[in-house]
Parts: C-alpha cells; structure tokens; sequence
C-alpha cells in the first residue's frame, strides 16, 4: 500500500484555502473513491483523469484508488483540483517520487487528451497559495498572466502581511501545456515548466465619457463631483431626456485610479466571476456595471447553485453600481442592498456553506419622475399612481444615498451654446486632490474616503464642528427632514466639500451645499 499527498487550492468566494490530497493505491475491485466533501464536478473527475493519464501513454493503475481532499469539512467544488488528483495518483503508483510534488500547488482542469485547461479563480488561489508559504504553484498556459499578478507587490493581498521582493524570490509559478509535460519534468526527463512571468500591463478601458459632452446642468455635475470626492451615493430625479444616464456615465471618469491592493481585490472577484479578459490584466479602472432592471436578486446580490458566485454589486466592487429606471427594479432586488451599502460585503449562504464578497461600491440611482416619464404638464398619471411609484424606492434605501439631485431639462440656449465644459480629466485632478486630503487625514483610522468615517467619530470633539456650522443640519433634525443616518451623511459631504475646496475643516458654506444636495433645502437656519 503507497499513500501520496499534494496540495490544491479550494476557494470559498475570493478566499482561498489550502487542500491537502492524499491518494492510496492498494489491493481490490479497481476503482476510484473520494471522500472529503468533494462535490459532483470533481467526483466525475475520475473520468477526466483516468483518460488524461492513458492518453499521456502513461499507465493506469488497475486497483482500488481512494483520494482524501482534507480538510474534510470544506466544500471542494470545480473541476480546479483535476491535475492535483492525476499527480496524487501518479506518485502513489511510483510514476514520480511523493518527494517532488509535496511542496507544489496544482491548479487545472485535465482534458481527456491531457492537456491542462484554464479555471476561474486562479488569482485567489494562486495568492492563497502564496500566503500558506506554498514555493511553487502550477497552472495552465492560459491562465499564465492572470497567475502571474501575484508577483506584484502587495500581491499577499487580501487580509495577509506586506509582500515584498524577498518573498517573490522563492515563490514561483511555473506554467504547463499537459500532462506529459508535467510527468517529465518531475522524474527528470525534461526541463522544469516555463516559469510565468509578471509584467507591468493593467486592463485597458476602452474610452471613458467625457463630462464635457454633457451640455449645461453644472448642479447636477457639481453634485457628482462632490460625490467622487468623498464615494457619496447619489440618486438622480428628473424627466425623460434631462441627461441623468449620460451624467452617472461620466462618474467612474471622476474616480481615482485602483492602488495595488484594491486593483488585486477588483481582479480576484472578477477572476471567480470568470470575467477578466483573454490578458487577464490588472483592472486598474474603477468597474461600472448597469445591470437592467429585469435583473434578479441573485444575479444582483450573487448566487447559483453550490458556493455562490459573485453578483452585480461585488463585480462593481471599488466601482460604480448603476440602476437605471431604478424604480422598475423589484422591491426585493432593491432592498437586498441595503446591508452591503452599510458593511460593504455580501454575505450569501447556501446549502454547502456561506460566502462573502466584497461589495464596496458606489451607488447611482436613476429615476424619472412617474411611470408615464412625460413633463409634468403632459404627465396623466393620478397622484395615487405617483406615490406609489416613489415608494417603490423604500425610504430606508434613500436614506443611505446621500446626494439627492433633480435634473431639470437642458434649456435651449445652453443645448446650443458653444463654450467649452469643463471636462472628466479636469474634474478628476481635483478629486484626487480631495481623496488625497481625506485619506490623510483618515490614515491613523484606516478609512480612505469620508463616506467610510462613522458619525460618532465625526460627532468627536477633535472633528466636532462649531455649533453655527451645524445648525442648520440640527434645525433639519428638528423638522424631520433629516434621520440621525441623514446628519451624518450631511456632516460627511460636508468634509468632503471641504476637501475639494482646500478648506481645513467644513465652513457654514460648505455644510450649507451638503444639505441642499441632501433635503434640496436651502442650509439657513431661517429655512
């Protein structure tokens, strides 16, 4: 009886776990068990391997064959652990010395000619591997440049210490393009793998909408600019044709560019998802995603059959979520985000397990007045039929979305009116500016932006501001314009506005604007 081990890689959302395999070969009927919470896909890997192995004119063990993933308790799911299993079952029949694959990570799908197949989720694994202290990791061809990512620094990323280039230098991923290549390099007979290699290239976004394009509404875009400034959420109000898609187009053009640790985070989700591009580069551009309001919950908030996959909001993660006609959208989809805007995940159980996928976006909501969408004086709609649609965006959902603006028809003369708009690059080097200054100021907390400060530190006396300045927001209280939730998001617009005009704390000015785009009141205490 030979008992072989190795390792694989089992993901759970964007996190990573090491898998030990261990494979006995002894006397019995032939055959191939599993045991350790392996689901169907990788049970009926046992077909894929046997053909994979025989199709290499490697021989088949014929005897009874049982693979132990350990461990046992966490779902082992997708075909990923195909080339771990075939090389377990290779050393425990003598093909290759245990020894050599001991310290190895296999990650690939076998075809049954035994070629290595690409897999989703191979950053994750790869990085999971890497923070394990795991010296080598295996993939297919295809994934090279995708696997190569956790080269960079700060490729320990996420929630694991500081990577640097010491720790690179004894980590290796070695590509592959089958199985046979894989059996000589391990007992000799050739050359090792090509080892994959990092390069400096990141996603290229096609060309962004430029604000420039947007004729007039200077409110409306003065009012996303506050809200890049500080990641504010922002629902935008108005008739058919007053320009808020073109306007919630523009946002992620505003954005600052991902750093190392936040661009690995976006491309990992976006690896589970399946959805990097045939470069798997590193997504550097803050996402957009503009799911249709057929959309369901579970493609929304994640879902499917097993672990569940990530959904529109973890894809949008460090991004933009736009719902266009949000209203049309169902009252269950859209109150599913009301947890994640608050904790910035999404945690979805399901029958073999719980996971949880970052989801720290920022939220644009889109609305025409009504149902019919005509202007007011043409609308036929009775004042029933009105309110009803207005609820349909639950008051606790608006009460987390800070910037409530209404977009007014473009006026003829500024439709035609040949002047130069200020454009998306100009507007983005102040909001740099601004997230530079929040971020510095938020340092020794560790948020980055004024949306992620909570109000009861902002409420603190080293950021308590005067009792003038935060009159008009208290008097709003009074009146119950404002929640609780509401002050503090006023008080955080109005650090951010600060920001963006280069003022040490909030002036009675700058909170004054962060309650007009809250309520659409005036911020005088008279009001």
């Amino acid at each position: 009886m030979t008992v072989a081990k190795t390792l694989a890689v089992a993901l759970a959302g964007v996190s990573g776990r090491l898998v030990e395999i261990e494979a006995d070969v002894g006397p019995g009927l032939p055959g191939l068990t599993f045991t350790g919470l392996a689901d169907v896909s990788v049970v009926e890997s046992r077909d894929r391997i046997r053909a994979a192995v025989m199709n290499s004119a490697i021989e088949w063990p014929n005897k009874r064959i049982t693979l132990a993933l350990f461990p046992a308790d966490v779902p082992k799911i997708g075909s990923r652990f195909d080339l771990a299993l075939a090389i377990a079952v290779l050393a425990a029949t003598g093909v290759v010395a245990p020894a050599t694959i001991a310290d190895s990570v296999w990650i690939a799908e076998l075809g049954l000619d035994g070629s290595l197949r690409p897999v989703r989720g191979v950053l994750p694994a790869v990085l999971a591997a890497r923070r394990a202290g795991v010296r080598r990791v295996v993939v297919a061809r295809a994934n090279c440049a995708e696997a190569a990512l956790a080269y960079r620094p700060g490729g320990s990323h996420p929630s694991a210490p500081e990577a640097d280039a010491s720790a690179n230098a004894s980590f290796d991923v070695h590509v592959a393009d089958d199985l046979s290549q894989v059996v000589g390099w391990l007992t000799g007979r050739s050359a090792p793998p090509e080892r994959a290699t990092a390069h400096e290239t990141e996603a290229e976004s096609s060309a962004t909408p430029d604000l420039a394009d947007v004729a007039g509404q200077q409110l409306a875009k003065r009012a996303l600019e506050v809200a890049a400034a500080g990641r504010h959420h922002v629902f935008l109000q108005g008739a058919p044709g007053a320009g808020k898609t073109m306007l919630a187009e523009r946002l992620p053009g505003l954005l600052p560019r991902l750093n190392d640790d936040a661009a690995l985070d976006v491309t990992a989700v976006h690896s589970v998802a399946g959805r990097l591009d045939s470069q798997s580069r590193l997504v550097r551009r803050p996402p957009w995603q503009a799911p249709h309001h057929s959309t369901t919950v579970a493609a929304l908030v994640g879902g499917g059959s097993g672990l569940a996959r990530p959904g529109a909001i973890s894809l949008a993660h460090h991004g933009v979520l736009f719902l266009d006609e949000a209203p049309e959208f169902t009252p269950r989809a859209i109150d599913a985000l009301r947890q994640p805007l608050e904790s910035g995940e999404v945690v979805l159980h399901r029958s073999q397990g719980a996971v949880t996928y970052p989801a720290r976006f920022q939220l644009v909501l889109a609305a025409n007045p009504c149902p019919c969408g005509r202007r007011e004086r043409d609308c036929a709609c009775a004042p029933n039929t009105r309110r009803r649609y207005e609820q349909r965006l639950s008051g606790p959902l608006l009460d987390r979305v800070d910037v409530r603006m209404y977009v007014d028809p473009v006026p003829r003369g500024e439709l035609f009116e040949e002047r130069a708009n200020e454009s998306s690059a100009d507007v983005a080097r102040r909001v740099a500016k601004a997230r530079a200054t929040a971020a510095q100021r938020w340092a020794d907390s560790g948020w980055s932006v004024n949306a992620d400060a909570p109000g009861a530190f902002l409420r603190q006396d080293r950021f308590r501001l005067s009792p003038r300045v935060v009159a008009p927001a208290e008097l709003g209280m009074e009146r119950g314009q404002l929640s609780a939730r509401g002050y503090d998001r006023v008080l955080r617009m109005a650090w951010s506005i600060a920001d963006l005009a280069g003022h040490v704390t909030p002036t009675a000015g700058d909170l004054a604007e962060a309650l007009f785009f809250r309520t659409g009141r005036s911020g005088s205490v008279a009001a």
